[in-house]
């Protein structure tokens, strides 16, 4: 695929916006085309990319990486070659639901405990009601179950697969079983199930606007503070490596 997009660490990011976005991946779906891994890209991720030599080439394999994070949308500013907009992940498969409504996609869904993704397919199917929920499933489950779960991906043979686990096992589980899964579009959404089942709040509107929905994950989920740390580290860490490139 010809996609423009920023180098941040050697990570290609996409400058697509968000409606090129859907219409590429919707294009990919109704050619049945081969596996592609789409990563909603944040700080967080980069940073374990650059200590994890496995999970950088994971994300360099990928066939999609989007600026989720809106630390990131900034990094490609600062270093001069900015992408269009953030696409968030949470949007972007609402988007997509959308289009699939109409054309009778086949959705499987893995994340999440058992009760809230069943309330997130439920929530799918009455937003969307062109969608087939051919899969739902926790994911909570470990190597020794992932035969199990790929066996029944490749039976239900869904257009797009949406995995949400969390950003160190998501990614690395598309990335190593996508070419066994044979799904067109495998996108790692995050949180986005338990927003559906109601078992988390997204920021309101003007929080996003002011790139402060990490704040408000954060107020729900105190136990995320370690990890936001990494945040200043990524911000610190682009301003010294742009400093020292124009300084060299």
């Amino acid at each position: 695929m010809n996609i423009p997009t920023v180098s941040i660490y050697g990570i290609p990011v996409s400058k697509l916006n968000m409606k090129d976005t859907v219409r590429l991946l919707s294009d990919i779906i109704r050619r049945k085309e081969k596996p592609h891994q789409v990563v909603t890209a944040n700080p967080i991720m980069v940073m374990a990319a650059l200590e994890q030599p496995e999970y950088m080439a994971m994300m360099k394999r990928a066939e999609l990486v989007i600026p989720d994070g809106a630390g990131l949308v900034w990094a490609t500013g600062y270093v001069g070659n900015p992408v269009s907009e953030r696409v968030a992940g949470f949007d972007l498969v609402q988007e997509l639901m959308n289009v699939g409504r109409q054309e009778g996609w086949k959705v499987y869904l893995i994340g999440t405990t058992a009760d809230a993704i069943a309330k997130a397919a439920d929530k799918f199917q009455e937003l969307y009601p062109g969608i087939q929920i051919v899969g739902a499933r926790d994911g909570y489950f470990g190597e020794a179950e992932d035969a199990e779960v790929i066996a029944s991906i490749q039976e239900a043979k869904p257009d797009i697969l949406l995995v949400g686990r969390s950003a160190s096992t998501q990614e690395p589980w598309i990335g190593k079983y996508k070419e066994q899964l044979g799904v067109p579009v495998m996108i790692g959404v995050g949180g986005t199930f338990d927003i559906m089942a109601d078992k988390i709040k997204r920021a309101p509107l003007w929080m996003q606007k002011l790139s402060l929905e990490w704040l408000f994950r954060l107020i729900q989920e105190p136990y995320r503070f370690p990890r936001m740390l990494v945040l200043p580290k990524f911000a610190v860490k682009v301003i010294l490596e742009k400093n020292k490139v124009r300084n060299s």
